[in-house]
């Protein structure tokens, strides 16, 4: 009954995700001028140093601009290749994000950052096989490395093994327990893996640190929603989203709960045939965005 109704609640995060990428924390950067005119003059090492405060400092197009610059000056610039495909990322073009990076790995074959990279932009065109393939060749060279266990947990988690993800997360964390990304994750697999009280605890303690992140108090906000501590998500959601917002993950969590009880209800009445073998129907994998989002956020090196 447990495994069913890890596969309602993964339906439904299917058929209602809309709702919970409305409320995600995806980093949104807004524009900030930039040094224009003295572009024009700099050399490529320059125009890769200025391309990289731009980004960071959310100023995607002077960015690009300035790593097309260099890469015209240097096609076989690795730190060009990888801040373009950074910066088309960042504006939701994944397949010319896809081929920077690609350029980037082919350049420099035995740098991680390239694959990471590549990883990141499977795991957001929903290429479970391809993302997790790539995050297991980072991890056998770097055990335990936060971004790629965190990779490697959310492809986990978007297909439903929220078991095998929780051992990712533990493990990395064994390592690194200062990673809130990684603390977030595992909370928000425990929630989705149908233990919302589990969840509500590890996240609880990310929650209140002074620098978490929207999604640590959203995620925490679904596993009291699940719950049906709908007071307690409120309180939380208006912290960081209007309250129309919020009321409408406050019915979305509602829905939730009660296709859950419907589904544990029907399973309690089906008859048992104890000698017949169980059988598992294909599961739909559920494109669901977790703490990356931050799980899949950019800015978190998934």
């Amino acid at each position: 009954m447990k495994h069913s109704l890890h596969i309602v609640l993964a339906a439904l995060l299917v058929a209602l995700g809309g709702l919970t990428a409305g409320c995600s924390s995806t980093p949104h950067y807004a524009s900030t001028p930039g040094p224009r005119p003295l572009t024009r003059t700099l050399g490529s090492a320059d125009d890769l140093r200025i391309a990289a405060g731009a980004l960071e400092s959310g100023d995607v197009q002077l960015a690009g601009s300035l790593y097309e610059k260099a890469l015209k000056a240097d096609p076989r610039s690795v730190e060009a290749n990888l801040g373009l495909g950074d910066c088309l990322l960042q504006t939701g073009d994944m397949e010319h994000a896809r081929i920077a990076y690609s350029r980037a790995a082919a350049l420099a074959p035995d740098a991680n950052a390239p694959k990471l990279a590549l990883a990141r932009v499977a795991l957001k065109q929903r290429r479970f096989d391809e993302a997790s393939r790539l995050y297991r060749e980072l991890l056998a060279r770097m055990p335990n490395d936060p971004a790629a266990s965190a990779g490697l947990g959310t492809v986990l988690d978007l297909t439903g093994q929220h078991d095998e993800a929780q051992r990712v997360y533990r493990s990395a964390l064994g390592q690194h327990p200062e990673s809130m990304a990684l603390r977030i994750d595992l909370g928000l697999s425990l929630t989705l893996g149908g233990r919302p009280r589990e969840g509500a605890n590890v996240l609880l303690d990310v929650a209140g640190i002074g620098d978490a992140p929207p999604q640590a108090r959203q995620d925490l906000a679904l596993a009291y929603g699940l719950l049906g501590n709908d007071a307690a998500a409120e309180k939380i959601l208006l912290a960081d989203l209007p309250k129309n917002t919020v009321q409408d993950n406050l019915r979305y969590y509602a829905r939730l709960r009660a296709a859950i009880n419907n589904r544990a209800s029907q399973q309690a009445a089906e008859p048992v045939a104890p000698t017949m073998t169980p059988v598992i129907s294909n599961v739909a994998q559920v494109p669901i965005s977790l703490s990356e989002q931050s799980r899949l956020v950019a800015a978190s090196g998934k």
